[in-house]
């Protein structure tokens, strides 16, 4: 027979060992878990990236920056923070909103608790509009039940069906809680290229006028884009409640890329892939982007976005 001392503190290590592995800091540091309360985004850190992977873009930077670290620094906000990120191919919607995921869920787009929704592939049909209203609610009240702060990020928005997004204006408003859950501790990304054309335009002006674009305010384009969007049947936004509701917190004008912006992109993947910064290829890749308008040949009509692949018939080099 076991000695009672013997079992007593088999079953003392026992329990403590068990209450060890269960302990949130050792178990989350093996497997993902949903931050805390107490848990804030590192602004230095958000920063920092932003500064050195995000080129051209100081409006886009700035509110972001800040409108999300006073949505983490607030113990109770009212509602969840909803972005809308606007702009040409290229400029760096996709980056910033990457970037962002991976300060709030260090898995950044892997994370269990970030979801990306692409218009063309998971909404393609119109005919199933009202499948696809049923299935969004249901996605994000299952995943925000989850986690409090889960992130959706909604790509290729000037391709979604008109109305569509409007399914999740309950979510996006101002409820303490909408059947049982809280959402005002959710993050809601858009991004769409509509609106772009409005905001190259106004960095031209500034331009033409003799202005540095890192004069350009949120000011001088924001209530333009809002306008805009809300009146273009291809922005995902047309005549949408979110709009009309004031839910969106932030409209993000991505200006377009000059030259010397693709320049740092070059310069970026060269390092990213290992090596060594050639001025020669640099300038050599940034030249053979296509430049518009079609006289001065300020801004990339593609950004950013076909770097990669022209630095790879460079690679030999």
């Amino acid at each position: 027979a076991l000695e009672p001392l013997s079992v007593g503190l088999a079953i003392g290590v026992a329990s403590a060992l068990t209450g060890y592995l269960i302990h949130p800091n050792f178990y989350c540091g093996y497997v993902e878990c949903c931050p805390g309360a107490r848990q804030r985004l590192n602004a230095t850190a958000l920063k920092v990236q932003l500064d050195t992977k995000l080129f051209g873009q100081h409006l886009a930077k700035d509110v972001v920056l800040k409108a999300v670290m006073g949505f983490s620094n607030n113990p109770s906000p009212k509602k969840p923070l909803t972005l809308s990120l606007h702009g040409w191919a290229g400029t760096g919607k996709n980056f910033l909103s990457q970037i962002l995921a991976e300060h709030v869920h260090r898995a950044g787009l892997r994370s269990k608790f970030v979801h990306l929704f692409l218009a063309t592939l998971h909404f393609p049909h119109h005919d199933k509009l009202k499948l696809y209203r049923e299935q969004l609610q249901n996605w994000i009240r299952g995943n925000v039940s989850a986690c409090p702060h889960s992130v959706f990020i909604f790509d290729e928005m000037d391709k979604m069906h008109p109305g569509l997004i409007d399914a999740i204006k309950p979510f996006l408003d101002y409820y303490e809680q909408v059947d049982g859950v809280s959402y005002r501790k959710a993050i809601f990304i858009f991004l769409s290229n509509a609106g772009g054309d409005l905001i190259n335009k106004a960095a031209l002006d500034f331009w033409t006028s003799g202005k540095q674009r890192e004069e350009i305010e949120l000011k001088d384009l924001e209530p333009m884009l809002s306008v805009g969007v809300f009146n273009n049947k291809n922005s995902g936004l047309w005549h949408s409640s979110l709009i009309d509701r004031n839910l969106i917190d932030y409209f993000v004008p991505f200006l377009p890329l000059e030259h010397k912006h693709v320049k740092m992109c070059v310069r970026a993947e060269m390092t990213a892939r290992g090596y060594t910064v050639d001025e020669k290829i640099v300038q050599a890749v940034a030249d053979e982007m296509t430049y518009f308008p079609k006289e001065q040949k300020i801004y990339s009509d593609k950004g950013c976005k076909t770097v990669q692949a022209k630095l790879d018939i460079h690679e030999d080099a």
